[in-house]
């Protein structure tokens, strides 16, 4: 009876989650933002019922309506001020925002409230239940689960039966078509903003009916966790599920309290959730925008030795030997901070991969480090080392949820990791060292002291020649090959694959890199202090100030941590003021500020120019130094055209099903080396469903895909482009966020592992390759190569995605509609360079085209097809001279052209 007992309790804690989930899908039905600021919604509604009841007298309901309304008008205007100017922004932009504003609550209720506990009355009625002889419950859990029963409910069936409802349901499947049928995208957002900001209003006025009445700024700020775990399980769709979902987590987190005897476990059971869910379910939730997504502007990584080593040289002597004593401690924390975000440049800035655990990632660090030279007196320089590996296993971990999933989502996944681990590891009194923690003593690196209490200025010293080596490691990495492996894969995954670039490899790669660097980081802030307070250094909003700063720096340059980490809790920020004990209280209270003036800053950075302060500081730069002198490598006149290896492919009777749609039927074809075989069909024909097929991107039914002799079926798209198996793209699909050259480069360049490596120290001298060269003059893309695919008109774009194609070296290559958007004169060049590449290369293509003449005029083989079958297949004249194509596909006026 023990457990039921436990259960019932579990169904207040379960509402919560309901109330909040239903607030975050309701937001994301509207708008398709996964709502971070969500928990400081409900912290906002709960603090208004706390000062209205407490201090002002007033009566519940009164207050109530207060915190309802208050949290919905924020709602709003979080909507008209900040996400409706995002709108085309990119939707890592866009949950970066979301955090932008949770900060500005929960720093905003800090500073009016204080981080106290506070009392407030239960605000339903309160008291035993017996339900029997052996179960006695509060009876406040059951008018929670009443409240949510009639939340979930009036919106599912307001969803179902009404027009407003029916409206949302087909914005969130297709925006544009939602507009398209008279309803505007931007007053259903604001509506549901609103709403949802009034039901996370609602849940935190109702919140102190599971606490007995205590409310404060640490408990309520992770209530989004409950909440997004319960929102996964609804799949951000289903109010009902929400409602079912919130109270079997609820409950569960009271059964594990009372049965698992570990410090944080019960808290974490959300995250459990939504490990399991995101990972089993193997699909990210879709993203929307009413434009095409921009991603923020990536630096080069490139600078000049003879600038860089003098300022850096005359950096550190003035850190030695001209810094004020007072100023150590603030700028050892910057420099800290600044390393941790040189990790986000990498993981988020490079590869797109959006962590909200790196500060976690860097306490693991000074975790391992700290027990190891606490309790068994480990020199600095070994337990340093120790913890950048026991970071980098973790970052691993980590990392195995991207293969799953991917941005947004994957960001909900180490929200919650990083919290579980601060419940589970660094809030536990008996991991961290009993009570004498985790005491440090005289600390010495290489023969220095470095103790930062007696010798600050040698640790900072310390800290700032490790950030200057790691942030050239991360320079380097973007200008080697690796680097243009992970920009290929955070703008279009689908296009690395078809490169040759495996999409998992590098994103684990990323997230060992990316923590291996955050662990360095996480080493010395711990160090920094004699005793590593690791529940205190590392909680998990430091996780979320670390990509706050970084991105108003710039999260794609290696500056741009330096910048942002001004403005770090505790950093250089407070050197703007009186740093003395005798610190006046105007300056005091300004310092107090400096949290919520970081998140001001963050939002206003995102809505004017989400590249940074750094790309604005750049932009004068690029402008005097284009990148036309370093990227327009010479071109050979007469590049050579050598022969590529020789490989046949075939397809052997596929079958692809969808349901019970069939869009390829027992389809079988080979093309030889050399051989050009083009396909015709009109729209749905199944004609790029083959393709997708044959590179590995469908599994097929039923058939096989031979190449050279050798089964392919299996294989991941990008084992198949290494093979020699290469596609181009009907929608193009270009790396925007490379050069022309840098989009050739990633192309052709060697898919080794030794790059992982090597590249930390040396990015190499990249050089076009004859292949290349030939398609560049074949293409006349000389001119543009110093330039960045969207910059050109779509003709050139399009030509650009063929010679990307062509720069693989394939030994066969697969057209997808390469001549779409062409004009006659560059449609007939295009059927030029076809045949030379089957002629001159001996590439083997296979061309799909709905330019039926382009087809017939340059292959050496055509098959045609209806609705997923072949119907023709023969010579070109064969398939002129075919009724049956002439009736279905050809039309009358090509057969009488034809002699």
């Amino acid at each position: 009876m023990e457990a039921v007992t436990f259960a019932l309790i579990g169904l207040g804690t379960g509402s919560i989650n309901v109330l909040l989930a239903v607030g975050l899908v309701l937001i994301y039905r509207g708008s398709g933002v996964i709502n971070f600021a969500h928990g400081g919604f409900a912290l906002l509604g709960a603090f208004i019922v706390m000062d209205l009841r407490t201090r002002h007298d007033m009566s519940w309901p009164v207050a109530l309506g207060a915190a309802v309304l208050g949290a919905a008008a924020v709602g709003l205007l979080v909507q008209v001020l900040v996400m409706r100017p995002l709108r085309t922004a990119s939707p890592l932009a866009r949950v970066i925002a979301t955090l932008g504003v949770h900060t500005v609550l929960i720093q905003g209720v800090l500073l009016e409230y204080g981080a106290e506990q506070r009392t407030v009355p239960v605000p339903v009625p309160s008291g035993p239940v017996h339900l029997g002889s052996e179960v006695v419950v509060g009876k406040q859990n059951f008018y929670l689960v009443a409240i949510v029963v009639v939340v979930a409910v009036t919106l599912s069936i307001a969803t179902l039966r009404t027009r407003m409802g029916n409206a949302l349901t087909a914005s969130a499947e297709n925006a544009r078509a939602a507009a398209a049928l008279g309803w505007s995208p931007n007053l259903l957002a604001a509506l549901t903003w609103g709403l949802g900001g009034a039901l996370a209003g609602l849940a935190g006025a109702l919140f102190p009916a599971t606490s007995t009445g205590f409310i404060s700024i640490g408990q309520m700020s992770v209530l989004i966790i409950g909440g997004l775990a319960t929102a996964l399980l609804a799949q951000f769709r289903s109010y009902n599920l929400a409602l079912a979902g919130g109270l079997a987590i609820g409950i569960v987190q009271a059964l594990t309290t009372r049965y698992v005897d570990q410090t944080g476990v019960a808290d974490a059971v959300p995250f459990l959730v939504i490990v399991v869910v995101l990972v089993m379910r193997g699909k990210g939730l879709p993203v929307r925008g009413s434009a095409a997504d921009s991603l923020p502007r990536i630096g080069t990584g490139r600078a000049h030795p003879a600038l860089v080593v003098p300022i850096a040289v005359a950096g550190l002597a003035l850190l030695r030997y001209a810094t004020p004593s007072g100023w150590y401690p603030a700028l050892i924390v910057s420099i800290c901070f600044a390393i941790v975000g040189l990790s986000t440049v990498v993981l988020t800035g490079y590869a797109g991969q959006l962590s909200l655990a790196q500060f976690a990632l860097g306490g693991t660090g000074a975790y391992v480090a700290g027990r190891l030279a606490a309790a068994h007196g480990w020199p600095f320089e070994l337990a340093l080392l120790a913890g950048v590996v026991g970071a980098m296993l973790l970052g691993l971990l980590f990392g195995l949820p991207a293969l799953r999933t991917r941005g947004v989502n994957l960001a909900v996944v180490t929200f919650g990791l990083g919290f579980a681990l601060h419940q589970i590891l660094f809030s536990n009194s008996d991991y961290t060292g009993g009570e004498f923690q985790t005491k440090l003593e005289s600390l010495r690196f290489l023969g220095l002291d470095v103790d930062p209490i007696v010798h600050a200025d040698n640790y900072g010293l310390l800290c700032a020649v490790w950030f200057l080596v790691l942030a050239a490691v991360v320079a380097t990495v973007r200008r080697g090959r690796v680097g243009r492996r992970l920009l290929a894969v955070r703008t279009n995954e689908r296009a690395a694959a078809a490169m040759g670039v495996s999409v998992f490899q590098n994103k684990l790669y990323a997230f060992v890199l990316s923590a291996g660097i955050a662990g360095v980081g996480g080493v010395l802030f711990g160090f920094s202090y004699p005793t590593v307070l690791y529940q205190q250094l590392f909680v998990p909003d430091l996780s979320i100030t670390v990509l706050v700063v970084t991105v108003i720096g710039g999260v794609g340059y290696v500056c741009g941590p330096v910048v942002g980490a001004l403005l770090a809790p505790g950093g250089v920020a407070v050197l703007l003021f009186d740093t003395s004990s005798a610190m006046s209280s105007s300056d005091e209270s300004f310092v107090r500020f400096v949290p919520l003036i970081t998140g001001i800053v963050l939002v206003l950075t995102l809505v004017l120019n989400q590249n940074g302060v750094v790309d604005q500081l750049a932009a004068p730069v690029r402008r005097l130094w284009p990148r036309r002198a370093r990227d327009d490598e010479a071109v050979t006149a007469s590049a050579p055209r050598t022969p590529v290896a020789p490989k046949s492919l075939e397809v052997r009777g596929v079958t692809q099903t969808f349901g019970a749609f069939t869009a390829l039927a027992e389809v079988g074809l080979t093309i030889a080396p050399g051989q050009v075989v083009g396909v015709l069909g009109p729209n749905g024909a199944g004609k790029t469903t083959l393709i997708d097929v044959v590179t590995g991107y469908n599994r097929p039914s039923s058939g096989m895909v031979v190449l050279d002799g050798v089964d392919v079926t299996a294989w991941p798209p990008h084992r198949r482009a290494r093979a020699g198996l290469v596609r181009s793209f009907q929608s193009l699909e270009l790396f925007d966020d490379l050069t022309v050259r840098e989009n050739l480069l990633a192309s052709s360049e060697e898919q080794d592992l030794a790059a992982y490596f090597t590249g930390l120290v040396r990015a190499g001298t990249p050089r076009m390759t004859d292949t290349v060269c030939a398609a560049v003059e074949e293409l006349e893309l000389t001119d543009v190569l110093h330039r960045r695919p969207q910059e050109l008109s779509y003709a050139r774009r399009r030509l650009v995605a063929i010679a990307r194609a062509i720069a693989a070296r394939p030994s066969v290559l697969l057209l997808d509609e390469p001549a779409a958007g062409l004009d006659e004169h560059e449609s007939a060049e295009l059927g030029r360079l076809i045949r030379r590449l089957a002629d001159d290369w001996g590439i083997g293509v296979l061309l799909i085209e709905h330019d039926v003449e382009l087809v017939l005029d340059n292959s050496d083989r055509v098959m045609v097809l209806d609705f997923g079958r072949v119907i023709a297949e023969g010579t070109p004249a064969e398939i002129r001279r075919s009724d049956a194509v002439r009736r279905a596909y050809l039309g009358e006026s090509l057969v009488e052209a034809t002699p």
